[in-house]
């Protein structure tokens, strides 16, 4: 067996005005309790250093919204983060917002080992929302204004004893996401997200968020034989309800730790690399039953275009 103890470390609101320092002191919290109970890994959600700051409409100079994003990880602010997980011997998955050297915004997520190595960092591929300032909304949901789609699709890594694959919130829902990893032996895939529990352009899905969230990667996890650890930034964050349900899922497709709150909280589960194998090798044996001749207009088409 190839055991890793992972810790989802799921976050409650964060406040519009609530500083870094204050955040990464819950951060900190959250590792000792992970360190508390033998994690090798504590998984952050997406953008967890600030407010989900889409949904205020900025322009594209605006001081505020440039405070969001991070120039440099670690920065000085996050900086005790690296420093207390090396300490511990605990590695961790990060979502941030990221502003390159050369002006470029992403939708980022890093992947840190137990000996603070530095191992992935990702971008977001599926980016959601809307450009323009839509005020007859109740909130904005404008990630596609101040994030960049990212080019450089899924890639996965060797780390922790597995094969380690990142996605970021939007990303789950689109198979193709797990298809691509799963090609590359992906055992582990670490999801952050912010989901609001109101869907402006068809409201007729908010009952059935926390359905959706949880149908997708497990799904993902079943059809490609990994593990998926999905963890939330939830709660009512500056007037706005966001789905929780964090959630461990294993390659059977069964989630076998789930979140009972909407605030922090570390659910944690003892997870076995070599589970894959009994999905990878059998039913989802890629290699025997796969066939990519038959998917070329996955690969080829972008739009629906129905037949005449």
């Amino acid at each position: 067996m190839r055991l890793i103890t992972v810790g989802a470390a799921q976050l409650g609101p964060i406040a519009r005005y609530e500083t870094r320092d204050k955040v990464v002191e819950r951060l900190i919290s959250l590792l000792h309790q992970a360190s508390d109970r033998g994690c090798d890994l504590v998984v952050f959600p997406e953008l967890a250093l600030t407010t989900f700051f889409p949904r205020w409409y900025f322009p594209d100079d605006s001081p505020e919204l440039l405070a969001y994003f991070e120039t440099e990880m670690p920065s000085a602010e996050t900086q005790p983060l690296f420093d207390e997980a090396k300490r511990l011997g605990i590695g961790f998955h990060l979502g941030y917002a990221e502003l390159t050297p050369d002006g470029h915004r992403f939708n980022t997520a890093i992947l840190v080992e137990r000996d603070g190595t530095l191992v992935a960092k990702y971008r977001k591929v599926h980016i959601p929302g809307h450009e323009e300032h839509e005020p007859q909304r109740p909130f904005q949901h404008l990630e596609r204004r101040y994030f960049e789609e990212s080019s450089e699709g899924f890639s996965v890594w060797r780390a922790f004893g597995g094969v380690m694959g990142i996605a970021l919130c939007n990303d789950r829902r689109w198979p193709e996401t797990y298809r691509v990893m799963g090609l590359q032996g992906v055992e582990m895939i670490f999801i952050g997200y912010n989901t609001p529990l109101f869907y402006a352009p068809d409201p007729t899905q908010d009952p059935l968020q926390a359905f959706h969230n949880h149908l997708v990667m497990q799904a993902g996890a079943y059809q490609n034989g990994t593990w998926v650890v999905g963890v939330a930034k939830g709660g009512t964050e500056e007037g706005v309800e966001s789905l929780a349900h964090s959630a461990v899922i294993a390659p059977s497709g069964q989630i076998v730790a789930q979140a009972v709150t909407d605030g922090d909280e570390l659910i944690t589960a003892q997870c076995d690399l070599d589970w894959c194998s009994h999905y990878k090798n059998t039913l989802f044996n890629f290699d025997r039953y796969r066939r990519p001749e038959t998917y070329q207009l996955i690969g080829q088409q972008k739009g629906v275009i129905p037949p005449l």
